[in-house]
């Protein structure tokens, strides 16, 4: 099974990353604005609402205050996945910076340009808008 890690470092401190990671249900604002629209929480499970009218259905597995670390699954989404299980966990990195650590386990192995792209691409939206957030705090 193909496993993606991504290192992310933030300049914001772990508090206000893993802030940003843990409010599951504003992955819209507080993330990916852009990548998603909206986000529908029912229980344990997320719905991400995407521009182009797709959804994305995750379960949400964890979320560990105290390792600052959130797991999640996905359950429906237009790639053709067998398997997605991804982990993000926050860590001190210097004085007032973070390390985000996005790990991202999948099956078929075929769809890895694709996820690896999504990845990226999500990472650097990520710190853009955690970093905005500490700047309009």
């Amino acid at each position: 099974m193909p496993t993606i890690r991504k290192e992310i470092l933030i300049e914001a401190t772990p508090e206000h990353v893993w802030d940003a990671v843990s409010d599951a249900g504003a992955v819209h604002h507080r993330l990916v604005p852009g990548y998603t629209e909206d986000t529908i929480m029912n229980g344990y499970e997320r719905t991400l609402v995407l521009p182009n009218g797709g959804i994305t259905r995750e379960f949400i597995v964890s979320i560990d205050d105290k390792e600052r670390r959130m797991a999640y699954a996905v359950k429906e989404t237009r790639l053709p996945l067998l398997h997605h299980h991804a982990s993000f966990q926050v860590f001190p990195h210097g004085e007032n910076a973070s390390k985000l650590v996005w790990i991202t386990d999948f099956l078929p192995e075929h769809l890895a340009p694709e996820i690896q792209a999504r990845i990226h691409r999500g990472a650097e939206v990520m710190k853009e808008t955690i970093e905005a957030g500490v700047k309009g705090d």
